[in-house]
């Protein structure tokens, strides 16, 4: 882990409010793990205040992306920089995801920008052998899909607008039902009503899962204690999402 001052490559608009910001680093791009963040500084000053966690969606070369929607000051601040702005980025940070069994398909279950993660998991998965990995993204409309680099891919929308007329946990749960004996290992992230829904489908069918959870971090490295998870049949009650995390077996947590 350390901080360095990285030069942007590009960003590029890739959805309605989304973007990627790609930024080069052969530190970063060359020990990054699928699950693991960063913790950015957008700007010098002291304005925003703390760094923002983000995700990192691919590694190519020397290049990291990260993927954000622009929900404050800060994200705006973020989807305004230039090649050559320099990006103050603290990392790499948290556990990240781990192999399945070799006889196992993995699942990649993501609602909305949840997916980020998702693809430096498929480049991961595929470069171990896992050649059929099968994708299922959910949102609330076709709008909020944003399915970048991301293979084999299911759809599921509320409104019905693409793909499955419904949530992306019951096209999981439709997807179990037709391919009964398919030994599985999921791999989650997203908003946790999605993933409370998801923990409870696979509680029920008995069934693995990782999942990455999505949390306001003010550090990133445990000294605030502002990420508490709590934990299912543990000594220690609970954890926390930037140190113990953000990467969990997903039946050893209480998903709020």
């Amino acid at each position: 882990m350390k901080i360095e001052l990285l030069p942007v490559v590009r960003c590029e608009q890739v959805a309605a409010t989304v973007y990627a910001l790609h930024m080069r680093s052969f530190y970063f791009a060359s020990t990054i793990q699928p699950g693991q963040f960063i913790n950015i500084k957008v700007q010098s000053g002291f304005y925003p205040l703390l760094r923002r966690p983000f995700s990192v969606a691919q590694t190519q070369d020397d290049v990291i992306t990260i993927l954000f929607d622009i929900v404050g000051e800060g994200t705006r601040i973020l989807s305004l920089k230039k090649p050559g702005d320099m990006v103050d980025v603290l990392g790499p940070l948290g556990r990240p995801f781990t192999l399945p069994q070799s006889d196992t398909v993995p699942l990649l279950v993501a609602g909305g920008l949840g997916m980020a993660p998702m693809p430096i998991l498929t480049k991961w998965l595929k470069a171990n052998g896992f050649k059929n990995t099968e994708t299922f993204l959910g949102a609330r409309s076709k709008d909020y899909l944003v399915d970048y680099q991301l293979e084999n891919v299911h759809y599921a929308t509320d409104d019905g607008s693409q793909g499955y007329h419904g949530t992306v946990v019951s096209l999981l749960d439709q997807w179990f039902t037709d391919n009964r004996g398919t030994e599985v290992t999921v791999y989650a992230c997203g908003p946790n009503p999605m993933l409370r829904g998801l923990q409870n489908l696979l509680q029920g069918r008995s069934l693995k899962g990782q999942v990455s959870l999505e949390c306001v971090m003010a550090c990133g490295i445990g000294i605030c204690q502002g990420c508490p998870v709590e934990s299912v049949n543990s000594t220690k009650r609970y954890r926390l999402v930037c140190n113990d995390g953000p990467v969990f077996d997903i039946h050893s947590v209480v998903i709020q």
